[in-house]
């Protein structure tokens, strides 16, 4: 069975998160450094290999307003050689204060994230994929 990857692109990291094959529940998998970018890429097809996905699904970082901003440009762009690379459909959703939920999440179970930025970047993954998914079981 097919799952689908997560990412949560930032500058200098890109969270992870992982589909069961069921596409049910998302979970937070690993944080790898962006840059070099292609080695980022590489990295994120070997997981997509591995782990059969069909399908990724990109945080997109509007601004509050909605608007595009530096940041939205720069995920869009990195999930455009993501696609190109890898020929894996991306499939781009709004993930505006995702981070903000994640660490909201880590809080409340203790953890302490303050130093752990790529636990944030992980939970921030699996929150924008865990979203995905609900929003394609509401439509089937």
């Amino acid at each position: 069975m097919n799952r689908i990857l997560g990412l949560d692109i930032g500058k200098k990291r890109i969270g992870i998160s992982l589909s069961d094959p069921l596409l049910i529940i998302a979970q937070p998998f690993e944080t790898i450094l962006r840059m070099p970018e292609e080695v980022a890429i590489k990295k994120i097809f070997e997981i997509a290999q591995i782990y059969n996905v069909n399908k990724i699904v990109a945080g997109l970082p509007l601004m509050m307003n909605g608007d595009f901003g530096e940041q939205a440009l720069d995920c869009s762009n990195f999930a455009k050689k993501i696609e190109q690379k890898t020929n894996i459909n991306v499939i781009l959703v709004d993930e505006r204060l995702t981070s903000y939920q994640a660490e909201e999440i880590l809080r409340n179970q203790g953890v302490k994230y303050t130093r752990q930025k790529e636990k944030v970047d992980m939970v921030a993954a699996a929150i924008i994929l865990q979203e995905y998914l609900d929003t394609i079981k509401k439509e089937s």
